[in-house]
């Protein structure tokens, strides 16, 4: 049997059984809330006759088996091959040589601005919901940029040093719905807010372990995930008094969250997790979803986007659109991934394939423009669509 055949087979078994996955009854494929995935038999078969938690038997993370979900990935797949099976690269609609998706028209670039010299290895972009202007934190001598609708830098500040509303190493910004600049400080574990006059208005010290990545609700309260307590936090403030209100753990075990977003229609919260695997197998990233309430909608590792994408990915930044779709930049394709409505998570549309170096921030604009912050080059790209 040839290598590809082989790899084949054993993407569509179970594996722990190794019998081949199906539609329905006890070959049902089952996502576990680690991510990995057995068939339903496995399942109830590692859950005991009291079928109360079981220990997933590749990272020996415990669940109960209502905490599973079914894989639609490979349902999708196993739908597409048929009862007659078929090889999975034509029901996944590649060749060998495993080149991306075009791009679908109608996604074109409007504007480029920044540039090395204007923009020093970028770590965060955010709009601000009241206008077209846009943020970026980046490692210059002034932390924040502030970008007007025609990309003319309109203020800059932030200095980098050791006082009090210095910013020593920016990891992340947003934009409140009342004007108010929020950023995450990696150099003293701080999250900090500023006017857009550039006055510092509150810093928080206490609590966090890492502070990393952050996004604004509607209502200016702030998500904020903490990369080394496995956290996600929401932060209320007075921003314009100066006064944290409340510090709230909303989710914990979660493995080194990073970006993350919210849905400004339904609340929805999307995180990516940075995953770290033993031996010589590449780290991978984890998207998952949860609703306005917390509770867990969706979820997908790389190993799952592999059975809908032909490459390798690696999600570094995550976005909403206007309609509720995730959006997230990869760094492997180089490209920006449209994964769908969480209640259709994950789908598979590639909207930007080409033109970027590294992206690192994503955020989608009220005046239906996308902007991805590519550190690779320095820059901020603003992409509309109709071009």
């Amino acid at each position: 049997m040839a290598a590809e055949d082989e790899a084949e087979l054993s993407l569509l078994e179970c594996r722990v059984c190794f019998e081949p996955y199906g539609p329905d009854g006890q070959r049902r494929p089952l996502n576990l809330p680690c991510g990995h995935v057995l068939c339903r038999g496995c399942v109830g078969a590692l859950a005991g006759a009291e079928r109360r938690r079981l220990e997933c038997p590749f990272c020996r993370r415990l669940c109960g088996p209502a905490e599973t979900s079914d894989c639609r990935p490979l349902l999708q797949l196993l739908e597409l091959l048929g009862p007659g099976g078929g090889g999975l690269a034509s029901a996944l609609g590649r060749s060998g040589g495993g080149a991306a998706a075009p791009a679908p028209a109608g996604l074109g670039l409007r504007l480029c601005l920044g540039g090395w010299g204007s923009l020093v290895n970028p770590t965060g972009v955010a709009a601000c919901p009241g206008s077209a202007r846009l943020a970026v934190a980046h490692d210059g001598k002034k932390r924040i940029h502030v970008f007007g609708p025609s990309g003319f830098c309109l203020r800059r500040f932030g200095e980098r040093g050791d006082a009090g509303n210095d910013i020593k190493y920016p990891l992340d910004v947003t934009v409140t719905s009342d004007g108010h600049v929020v950023v995450t400080d990696g150099g003293d574990c701080s999250v900090k807010a500023f006017d857009f006059e550039g006055r510092g208005v509150l810093a928080i010290r206490e609590g966090f372990s890492l502070p990393w990545g952050l996004d604004a609700t509607p209502k200016s309260e702030v998500i904020l995930t903490d990369s080394e307590a496995g956290a996600l936090y929401r932060l209320t403030a007075d921003f314009q008094r100066g006064e944290l209100k409340k510090c709230q753990m909303i989710r914990s075990r979660l493995v080194s969250p990073r970006a993350v977003a919210v849905c400004q229609t339904s609340g929805a919260v999307v995180v990516i997790e940075h995953l770290k695997t033993r031996g010589p197998s590449k780290d991978s990233t984890r998207v998952k979803i949860f609703s306005a309430e917390m509770d867990l909608i969706g979820q997908m590792d790389s190993f799952g986007l592999n059975l809908v994408f032909p490459s390798r990915i690696y999600a570094t930044a995550v976005a909403f659109d206007k309609e509720g779709r995730v959006l997230v930049t990869d760094v492997c394709s180089l490209a920006v991934i449209c994964l769908g409505k969480p209640e259709e998570f994950p789908i598979f549309n590639p909207l930007i394939s080409h033109g970027l170096s590294y992206p690192v921030g994503l955020t989608y604009m009220a005046n239906d423009s996308l902007v991805v912050l590519d550190s690779g080059d320095h820059s901020v790209k603003v992409y509309n669509f109709g071009l």
